[in-house]
């Protein structure tokens, strides 16, 4: 039996379920400006992905890379989220979302 599939997965899996609080609590703490350094993570672990010669290593690796990918899209659908009052907002940044609560008013 070959269990590489399921290992694959479930770090994947594991990826995801690592970057999504992480996403949540920079957003709560720098707001979306973040965004760049999810762009470096995962420009960095590509990289790192095309260097490794061991496939499985390589394929996790880059299944992470791409989940610091999808940070950033998720980083601008997290002040959404915040800005429905899905999620709490910074307090030391409430003047910011007010401000783009008018801005996108109906929008949301």
């Amino acid at each position: 039996m070959n269990y590489n599939g399921i290992l694959i997965g479930a770090v994947v899996f594991l990826s995801i379920g690592i970057c999504h609080p992480l996403v949540i609590r920079m957003e709560y703490r720098w707001g979306k400006r973040g965004w760049w350094m999810w762009l470096a993570a995962g420009v960095l672990f590509c990289i790192l992905s095309l260097t490794v010669r061991n496939d499985i290593l390589s394929i996790i690796i880059g299944g992470f890379a791409f989940c610091c990918l999808w940070g950033i899209r998720e980083m601008f659908q997290q002040e959404k989220r915040v800005l429905r009052g899905w999620f709490p907002e910074n307090p030391r940044r409430h003047e910011y979302y007010q401000a783009r609560r008018k801005e996108l008013q109906g929008k949301l």
